[in-house]
């Protein structure tokens, strides 16, 4: 799989660029803020239908602009395929396949397939839960486009829950029992649509967890050894996630009696305490916990191993994913970079940022488009140079 061609209208620092790409390895050269990274994060973007650097749309549309468009021509299997997404700040994205409009932009998930290094991977190390949650639904929506569904069904159902969890204490000393039997509706939909997404999730985790193993022995031969684990707030969820059972019914069942458990405390505290939403990916290095036993060394090896563990479980699946790789060399020592590099030299398609270009691999042939910045009345633009 391979882009054939990057356009993008008021995307970020670019009012409109259209790139003509191939196969084999191609660098975005350019000092930092010149916007070479938004680049990748629109292809990444359109991978994911989310950024890697932000939580929201609104900053990757262009100060004064309406809307972002971002188009693609893929390419898998001699087969082309044009992907065109239109981004609005607060309200649905809308997108086109092969010109032709669809009922919503989550149709267009697994047009591209891509694995993102970046600066920002640290985060699943050192970061939130939030970060590690989210490594595993994107991955998992890339692999099973239909996960999309599931987690924007699941979130539409935690925000109705937690409003009304947030109103009920009120009515609870008014002695209003219609909330009560809301809640008991409310709850039911919430282990059903969070027994899919923790279905989703626990399959993939068992099967990244040899890759990530062998890609950190990779990485570092001399380290302890890496685990990864499910982690549930739930006690059965998490016992049957350790065996390896992915059990949807099981899931749903035990989600309804932890929330009945945890009713009151919820209804105290106005939040919902229960749910996928409270998990983790649990990251391990010998017998300690990654977060804040790791050092910098290791916790940069351990978030390249779920990165190359994503990568080879995409290319088992349906051949190599377009690789993105966004300023992570100038991060690594030198044998995670000649690791990094060995992946990289038998992809289809590698994209780069780099500030310098000693920043990449030496015996790298590769395509260099150098990016630089243009003042406009209308404010600082990217632009490519010709020259």
């Amino acid at each position: 799989m391979y882009v054939r061609r990057l356009a993008l209208t008021d995307f970020r620092s670019w009012p409109k660029v259209e790139l003509d790409l191939e196969p084999g390895r191609t660098v975005f050269v350019g000092r930092n803020g010149f916007g070479k990274t938004n680049l990748v994060e629109a292809l990444w973007y359109s991978s994911t239908l989310g950024s890697h650097r932000v939580a929201t749309d609104a900053p990757l549309i262009r100060t004064g602009a309406e809307r972002a468009v971002v188009s693609t021509i893929v390419v898998n299997e001699g087969r082309e395929l044009a992907v065109d997404l239109e981004i609005t700040a607060g309200r649905a994205n809308k997108a086109r396949l092969n010109r032709s409009p669809v009922r919503s932009a989550r149709e267009i998930l697994g047009a591209l397939r891509a694995v993102l290094f970046a600066p920002e991977d640290l985060a699943l190390v050192r970061g939130d839960p939030g970060e590690r949650r989210r490594y595993l639904d994107d991955l998992a929506t890339i692999r099973r486009p239909q996960v999309a569904a599931i987690r924007a069904d699941y979130d539409k159902v935690l925000r109705q829950r937690t409003a009304l969890l947030k109103s009920a204490s009120g009515a609870r000393f008014r002695g209003d029992r219609g909330v009560f039997d809301s809640l008991d509706v409310w709850d039911g939909h919430l282990a059903e649509t969070g027994a899919r997404l923790l279905a989703a999730r626990v399959q993939l985790t068992n099967q990244l967890a040899p890759e990530v193993e062998k890609a950190y022995q990779l990485l570092a031969p001399t380290s302890r050894p890496a685990a990864i684990r499910y982690r549930s707030k739930v006690e059965v969820v998490e016992q049957e996630a350790a065996t390896g059972t992915v059990d949807p019914e099981l899931f749903e069942a035990a989600l309804l009696a932890e929330l009945a458990r945890r009713r009151d405390a919820e209804l105290e505290r106005g939040v919902c305490l229960v749910g996928p939403h409270r998990d983790d990916l649990e990251l391990r290095l010998g017998d300690q916990i990654a977060k804040g036993f790791a050092s910098h060394g290791e916790s940069w090896s351990m978030a390249l191993s779920l990165r190359l563990a994503a990568y080879e479980l995409l290319r088992a699946e349906s051949g190599d994913p377009v690789l993105l790789l966004d300023d992570v060399f100038a991060e690594l020592d030198t044998a995670r970079r000649q690791a990094l590099a060995n992946v990289a030299a038998t992809a289809e398609q590698v994209l780069v940022t780099a500030a310098v270009p000693e920043d990449i691999p030496s015996e790298w042939d590769t395509r260099r488009i150098s990016v630089t910045m243009r003042d406009e009345d209308s404010g600082r633009i990217s632009v490519i140079d010709d020259e």
